[in-house]
Parts: C-alpha cells; sequence; structure tokens
C-alpha cells in the first residue's frame, strides 16, 4: 500500500510547540545575523571612512540579495521541500558571519554581506510554506504569528547583542561571536524541526516558475498585499537606519550600545504579530488597515525632541507595522492557488526590496529637513498602503460574491 501523509498539526499540541520553537530558533539565527549591523551603522562609517549612504549599503545591499534570491529559492523549494533547504542556508549564514570576523577591507565586507543576503533568504521562501504544508489550516494563521514574533525577538536581539558586542570586542569580535552562537543554533534546529508532512513537489521547470508567478501576480487578492509589505517594510527598516544617525548626533550623542538597545521597541511588533491569530479571515483587512493607523501614530511620536516620546514612538510603530504584516503574510498563503512557496516569495520579494529602496527613496528628504521630512515622506507611502488595503477588501468582497 502506498505510504499516507501524517495529518496535519494541530494548535496546542507538543508537535505544534516543537514545530513553532524550531522556527522561532531559525527566526533568532536568521534574522540576528541580519541586523547586527543595524546600530552600528554610524560605526562602520566612521572605521572605514564611507559617507552614511555607503554605511547603509552594507545593511541595504543584504536585504537586496535576500529579495532577490527569493525568485528562485521560492520555487526551489516547492520542488525539492523545505526542511533541507532551510538548514543549508542556516549553517552558511553562520559561516559567512564567522568570515566578515577576518575581513578588513569594506569592499570585503560589502561582499560577504551580498553573499550572506543569499543565505539568509531560505527562511522567507521556506517558513510560511513549510508551516502550510505542516499545520492545520486553522492553526495556520497563529503559526505565522509566533514565526513572525520570533522574526521580531531575531530583529530586535540581534541589533541589541551587536551593539553591545561592538562596544565590547569591536566589529569583527561581534561578527566571531554572533556567527559562533549561530553554528550552535543550526545544530538544535535540526534536532527539533519535522519534515512537513503534507509537501507536494512541484516540477523544478523554467515555464512552470514563471508561471507560478506570473499566476500569482495577476490574482487580484495577492498582488494588493504584496505591495502593502512591500511598502510597510520600506518606512518600517529605514526609520531605524536614520534614527541612528540623528540620535548619535546633538543633543543625544548616543554610543552603539544605545543604539542597539533602540531595537528593543521591536518588543512592541513580538505582541502584536502573536495577537494577529484573533482577526478571523473574514477581519483580516480590517486588522492590516488598524495596523497601519497605529504605524502613522507612531510616527507622529518620532517628531518630538524628548527621547522617551521617540522611543514610545519606536513602540507603536513596531505594534502596527508587524500586526499589519503577520496579517498580509498570511493572507498570501492563505489565498495562493498552488505553488505555496512561490507566492510567500513574491510577497517577501516585495518585502526586503522595500527595505532595499527605502533608503535611496528617504535619503533627499532627510538631505533636504532632517527627520520631519522623513516623516512626511514616511506618511504618504503609508496613506499608500491604506489604500491598497482598501482595494483588498473591496476585491475580497466581489470575490466572495462570485463564488456563493
Amino acid at each position: 500500500m502506498p505510504a499516507t501523509n501524517p495529518p496535519l498539526i494541530d494548535a496546542g499540541t507538543p508537535a505544534y510547540r516543537r514545530v513553532c520553537l524550531a522556527l522561532l530558533l531559525a527566526s533568532l539565527v536568521i534574522f540576528a545575523n541580519l541586523y547586527a549591523i543595524h546600530p552600528l551603522l554610524p560605526l562602520i562609517a566612521e572605521h572605514y571612512q564611507v559617507s552614511v549612504l555607503q554605511a547603509a549599503n552594507a545593511f541595504n545591499l543584504t536585504s537586496l540579495t535576500l529579495g532577490l534570491s527569493l525568485l528562485f529559492l521560492g520555487p526551489l523549494s516547492d520542488a525539492w521541500g523545505r526542511r533541507n533547504l532551510l538548514l543549508c542556508g542556516l549553517l552558511a549564514t553562520a559561516l559567512l558571519t564567522l568570515a566578515m570576523a577576518w575581513t578588513n577591507s569594506y569592499h570585503s565586507l560589502l561582499m560577504l554581506r551580498a553573499l550572506l543576503g543569499v543565505a539568509l533568504a531560505v527562511l522567507p521562501a521556506t517558513a510560511v510554506a513549510y508551516l502550510g504544508d505542516t499545520v492545520s489550516r486553522s492553526a495556520l494563521i497563529g503559526a505565522v504569528g509566533l514565526y513572525i514574533s520570533g522574526n521580531t525577538l531575531g530583529g530586535a536581539g540581534g541589533r541589541v547583542v551587536g551593539g553591545a558586542l561592538a562596544d565590547l570586542v569591536g566589529l569583527h569580535g561581534m561578527f566571531l561571536l554572533v556567527g559562533g552562537a549561530s553554528l550552535l543554533g543550526v545544530l538544535l534546529i535540526a534536532w527539533l524541526l519535522p519534515a512537513p508532512g503534507n509537501f507536494q513537489p512541484q516540477t523544478l521547470a523554467l515555464r512552470n516558475v514563471l508561471g507560478n508567478f506570473a499566476r500569482h501576480l495577476r490574482h487580484p487578492l495577492l498582488w494588493p498585499a504584496m505591495l502593502v509589505g512591500g511598502l510597510n517594510f520600506l518606512v518600517f527598516v529605514n526609520l531605524y537606519t536614520f534614527l541612528t544617525f540623528r540620535l548619535s548626533g546633538a543633543p543625544w550623542q548616543l554610543g552603539a550600545t544605545a543604539l542597539g538597545l533602540l531595537f528593543l521597541t521591536y518588543l512592541g511588533g513580538t505582541l502584536s504579530a502573536a495577537l494577529s491569530a484573533r482577526f478571523s479571515a473574514r477581519s483580516q483587512t480590517g486588522g492590516m488597515a488598524l495596523g497601519v493607523v497605529i504605524f502613522m501614530f507612531g510616527c507622529l511620536l518620532t517628531l518630538s525632541g524628548q527621547l522617551v516620546l521617540i522611543l514610545l514612538g519606536l513602540v507603536i510603530n513596531s505594534f502596527g507595522f508587524f500586526l499589519t504584516h503577520s496579517l498580509a503574510n498570511a493572507w498570501v498563503n492563505q489565498h495562493a492557488e498552488g505553488a505555496k512557496a512561490s507566492a510567500t516569495s513574491l510577497y517577501s520579494v516585495c518585502y526586503y526590496l522595500g527595505a532595499a529602496v527605502g533608503i535611496y527613496y528617504l535619503q533627499p528628504f532627510w538631505q533636504w529637513a532632517g527627520w520631519p521630512a522623513v516623516i512626511g515622506a514616511a506618511l504618504l507611502i503609508l496613506l499608500v498602503n491604506l489604500a491598497l488595503i482598501t482595494w483588498l477588501d473591496r476585491g475580497n468582497s466581489r470575490f466572495q460574491r462570485l463564488n456563493c
């Protein structure tokens, strides 16, 4: 008799907790390695004697290669499976970060950071699709929310640890310690992570890959959600980039450790990502819009000159951003018709390309009038997001009427 696939995992079971813990740890490894240098951009600019924009490229180039790599890693995941690809990417991530500990050239650092983006891309290329293959539909939104909570912890923890270690052992010592800890994390994840129970391999052929991408991009319930994710991240991550330069100057003059601690405000997003499971399928677009409005309010608070209000604004930003991101990411997986990893990868392509190009959108505003102009430009993008969510909601209503 042919082997049958094991049943999908329900929420609240030991197997569900094991899956969520494994992906939480994978998030910590991936996003700590991606973001550890984020609070160190002023230090990189000083160490290598480069401009603000050049220093930011050490971070943005990784986001760019990460996003572009998803175009082939998503289809590869649909054809070859999720688990082994994820473990290979995690191992490469640790080794590349270790290699950065022995480079003294700015251009060598950029090359290694570009390669790092390819390795990092395995998590967004596989994680949500892996959950779709492994947990039940009723458990999916909650599992995605917990996974994205891990993203926030990895992003915040990586920045905090990166800033503190750079002050203690220098830039290259930070790379050595983060890379070594990542190797230990890979071993634990390999032990925890089960094979997905309902994986259906797709044929890896260019025609099929392009056909899947085209079908997803034509789907009226997918492309607006993908744009929402990309535009949201364009604003969110690059506000932190410019804020590190704002707060490293007068009157605050914060050092690397203090700038790293700024990213503890991501914990507001850890809460909202976990709470995203409370939104039903019918209320997801309303939750996305609520997240954007909260994000806009947080942006306005950062205009204050008082550090405590700036920090409160960042916490509110994180809460709103990750609420929208969790719901939009789960939405794409739920509404994709086959080749779910390819659909999730397209969402992540938009997401990380938004991070990569956002610096070039906001930089002229920064040069023109500083932080108030950056916030004005950010609010324009968030208004576009509200319009896209409205479009998505109306499209979903029409789709439901046609299928009644």
